[in-house]
């Protein structure tokens, strides 16, 4: 057998995309998918592969869309993974980053599972050692790693501190100090919560160092808001070490556009959340301490930031004159010309269409991709100009760029023409203007023929336009992919089913209702049952080579894969379902009957599926049951065969009366079939009322009132029946 064909990463890439599509569609496929990329972010696995798992994780493990807890037992799986990457020195940063992401989301998980299963001591140990892991590298990894390392602090002082109820949340989700026993074998609760303590003064610990460290500094701000709000038994001491730092501290340095930025950036954090615990809890004791340290900030960065403008200085004015009269003389020329745009003219040559469009004179912003922008970003900001610009600014831009365009298109050559070649032009008469459309005379026409080139073929233009795309055709299937492929359909068909509702009253649509039109349990019935039937129909092999076939062992068909799931569904729970085994078994009565009318030698399925529900059903039947009636009675066709398998029921003494009950019933009710109903009827009774010395009281009076009613001579039979029952009597006792 020939060895599978590796695939690309670029192809194990594409069908991992294509999985997490699928999860994002439906979270039920969440846990398998997540265990079957466990082997493949091994250390010895190619980066791309574990960035791309690695991130998976992450975000499968912080969708609310998956159970906490399928998240709790998939997170006991990934421990080793997490563990294995976390201590590998050369990992990749991305890598690490999402591998920290998860293990500040499992671990609240992992805890709780400890509390409730104190004998998991491995657990609790692998756990252990990817927490001890995650703090070492918190000081010394990259950026990204150490702001994901801030995520999983912040988790775990969540976890290992007390909420503001002494009891746990009634939805479970919550996870605090509150929850641990003192007496847990694993765990002791001040242990615990002395770690949290320490944990918490470690996060707070980058406001007090001497070199800050803005991003950082950004993303502690960022989770200590769920700090305080979860956790207000810690909430003064975040708030006060947030009140003594000063976001503004580094505008004492130099001021520079990066310095700039990142000033800015950490008093608006600081604002932010400060504000928000403010509007959050305004009775907080903090409250005015807060209000008042905003108004200072917000003073001190006006202050700050108008000082660095007014350095900048004013452009000085060389005619000596003071720019008050000057605005009153001229304001309306000096508003003009400060509003005048200048577009500078492009220079001779070819230009792109860049160039064409940049107005700007600054070099550092024409070296500036904008390609490295985000297009969420570029919107935003696109729309923040578009909204703040002077209409005559944009107007004066526009007809710049078009004076430069209609420049650039008066400076293209024309078409080559013999008619509108110069004559006679000196090339040292400078101020010479030829004439391009001076007329010819006779021998100048006369040379221009003897010398003109053969027409050349007029070559169209290439057509510029998109054509259609057209995806390739997939590679045809083989008949065992289609049959492996169709089985798993109908398992997820049936698996659907599963968890749909039973059907209640329904009103009925009437006959000319559409099949399958309502998206419920009914609507997916008909559905299977007709591709069980009907699509196969007059595809099959005549009965002998299909039996052929199966002695041989090759696989069954799809159809009948569909009967076979069918069958089982319906034996699951044949009490409720009996109306989905009358429904199909109807579509199988029609299937035949319409084979038997155009085929010559039709494969024929009714009587085989009615017999095999019938002897799934009868082992399971109760002596109360009215299910064996109601199936009797509702299939489209009644043979023998089946009416046997019915009489097989009064073997059991207390099965009689249900048997007799179902027969006596199509007796009444289904005159096609009553013949063979009262034959099987008279045989129970010559068989088994009659013969054997258990039988119920009520079951004889019972067939023989209907067997008088419908066969008139049994009465005579009946009676000569009991005339040699009493001469045998007799004749026993005289001996």
């Amino acid at each position: 057998m020939a060895a599978p064909v590796a695939l690309s990463i670029d192809e194990q890439i594409t069908q991992l995309d294509d999985a997490r599509r699928l999860v994002l569609s439906d979270p039920n496929y969440y846990p398998r998918i997540i265990q079957g990329i466990l082997p493949i972010i091994n250390r010895e696995a190619r980066v791309e592969l574990k960035r791309w798992a690695a991130d998976f994780l992450a975000e499968g493990f912080a969708s609310p869309q998956l159970p906490s807890q399928q998240k709790e037992a998939l997170g006991l799986i990934v421990l080793d993974t997490l563990k294995s990457l976390l201590e590998n020195p050369h990992e990749d940063i991305v890598v690490l980053e999402s591998v920290v992401q998860t293990a500040a989301t499992i671990y609240p998980l992992v805890l709780k599972w400890i509390i409730n299963n104190p004998y998991d001591g491995p657990t609790w140990e692998r756990m252990l050692a990817v927490k001890s892991r995650i703090l070492r590298i918190w000081d010394t990894a990259a950026t990204g790693v150490r702001i994901c390392c801030i995520k999983f602090a912040q988790q775990v002082v969540l976890a290992q501190t007390t909420g503001p109820d002494p009891e746990p949340r009634r939805d479970g989700s919550e996870m605090s100090l509150s929850l641990v026993p003192e007496n847990h074998p694993l765990i002791a609760p001040r242990n615990l919560e002395a770690e949290g303590s320490g944990l918490l003064d470690r996060i707070l610990g980058i406001f007090q160092e001497s070199t800050i460290n803005t991003v950082l500094v950004n993303a502690t701000l960022n989770s200590l808001s769920l700090l305080v709000r979860a956790r207000p038994r810690i909430a003064n001491k975040i708030l006060n070490v947030i009140l003594n730092f000063n976001p503004l501290k580094l505008a004492n340095s130099p001021m520079t556009p990066k310095l700039r930025v990142m000033v800015k950036s950490m008093e608006k954090t600081t604002r932010s959340l400060l504000i928000h615990i403010n509007k959050r809890d305004p009775q907080n004791p903090l409250s005015g301490r807060i209000q008042q340290y905003v108004e200072r900030m917000m003073r001190s960065r006006t202050e700050i930031f108008d000082e660095a403008n007014k350095k900048r200085g004013h452009p000085e004015y060389i005619d000596g004159m003071d720019p008050a009269k000057r605005q009153k003389l001229g304001g309306q020329a000096v508003t003009a010309a400060a509003n005048r745009l200048h577009v500078p003219p492009l220079a001779p040559g070819p230009h792109t269409v860049g160039e064409l469009f940049t107005i700007t004179t600054d070099d550092a912003l024409k070296k500036f991709d904008v390609a490295q922008l985000s297009e969420d970003l570029v919107v935003k900001i696109g729309i923040t100009i578009l909204q703040r610009l002077d209409s005559d600014i944009l107007n004066q831009a526009i007809d710049g760029i078009r004076y430069r365009y209609k420049s650039l298109e008066s400076t293209q050559p024309g078409e080559f023409s013999f008619a509108t070649l110069p004559l006679s032009v000196d090339d040292d008469e400078d101020e010479y203007e030829p004439d391009f459309f001076n007329a010819e005379d006779t021998e100048q026409i006369l040379n221009k023929l003897d010398t003109e080139q053969p027409e050349e073929p007029d070559i169209p233009a290439t057509d510029m336009t998109l054509g259609k795309f057209t995806l390739p055709l997939p590679p045809p299937l083989t008949p065992e992919q289609a049959i492996r492929i169709g089985q798993d359909t109908i398992t997820r068909v049936f698996g659907v089913m599963q968890t749909l509702d039973e059907p209640g009253k329904k009103t009925k649509a009437g006959m000319n209702r559409l099949a399958a039109s309502t998206y419920d349990r009914d609507a997916w019935i008909t559905i299977i049952t007709r591709l069980a039937t009907r699509a196969a129909a007059g595809l099959e092999e005549p009965p002998a080579i299909i039996k052929q076939e199966v002695d041989a062992g090759s696989s069954l068909s799809l159809a009948n894969n569909i009967r076979e799931s069918l069958y089982v569904y319906v034996l699951e729970d044949f009490r409720k379902r009996i109306d989905i085994a009358v429904a199909w078994l109807c579509e199988e009565w029609y299937n035949d009957r319409v084979q038997a009318k155009y085929e010559t030698d039709p494969v024929l399925h009714y009587d085989k599926w009615v017999l095999k529900v019938l002897n799934g059903i009868l082992p399971y039947l109760d002596a109360r049951d009215k299910v064996l009636t109601r199936f009797l009675s509702e299939i489209p066709a009644l043979s023998a065969e089946v009416l046997e398998r019915v009489k097989g029921l009064c073997r059991d003494p207390s099965m009689v009366n249900l048997a007799l009950t179902s027969l006596l019933y199509l007796v009444m009710m289904r005159p096609p079939v009553r013949e063979i109903a009262l034959d099987a009827v008279e045989d129970v009774w010559a068989t088994f009322l009659l013969t054997t010395s258990f039988t119920d009281e009520d079951a004889k009076p019972m067939a023989a009132k209907y067997l008088t009613k419908w066969r008139p001579g049994f009465a005579d039979r009946i009676k000569a029946a009991g005339d040699d029952e009493m001469k045998t009597n007799g004749s026993a006792a005289a001996a």
